[in-house]
């Protein structure tokens, strides 16, 4: 890891609401849902990174998602208010980000999980064993403004 890492990791969340066409007979969110979950959050850290999907493929690369693992711990029901955060863990080699689902009243854990994206060269189709520097780029001058904001 590198020294800009010291205000690491990156961080986003969204809060939403169940939705009733989300939740099954028992009315309980079913189990794909906590995926769309997962990428609400992880769109809007993107976003703060300015760095969104758009601007993947504007920059000659698509980041497909090659690993994923959810962990349910307690259910999201209908109509319950949830807070969903991303956090990038990993990005030199790999973008790793992992989840947090929660009841956004109480902070109580209801799923937690992480993704793996890699980059993949739009003209070519080759994927990269490491990052592009536009990734890196971005990254860094996510943390470096932070860092100078905070002092």
């Amino acid at each position: 890891m590198n020294k800009m890492q010291s205000n690491f990791p990156i961080s986003a969340e969204v809060d939403l609401q169940v939705p009733f066409y989300d939740v099954d007979v028992m009315r309980v969110a079913w189990h794909g849902h906590y995926v769309k979950y997962f990428e609400r959050a992880r769109c809007a850290l993107l976003d703060r990174l300015h760095y969104n999907y758009a601007e993947m493929e504007n920059s000659g690369f698509i980041w497909p998602i090659v690993d994923l693992r959810v962990k349910y711990v307690r259910p999201a029901r209908f109509n319950q208010w949830i807070r969903a955060r991303a956090t990038v863990t990993e990005y030199e080699n790999r973008l790793r980000m992992e989840y947090l689902i929660c009841d956004a009243k109480s902070g109580e854990r209801l799923t937690t999980g992480y993704s793996v994206q890699v980059a993949v060269e739009v003209g070519s189709g080759e994927m990269r064993y490491a990052s592009p520097p536009i990734l890196l780029e971005k990254i860094e001058g996510f943390l470096a403004a932070n860092a100078a904001a905070n002092s």
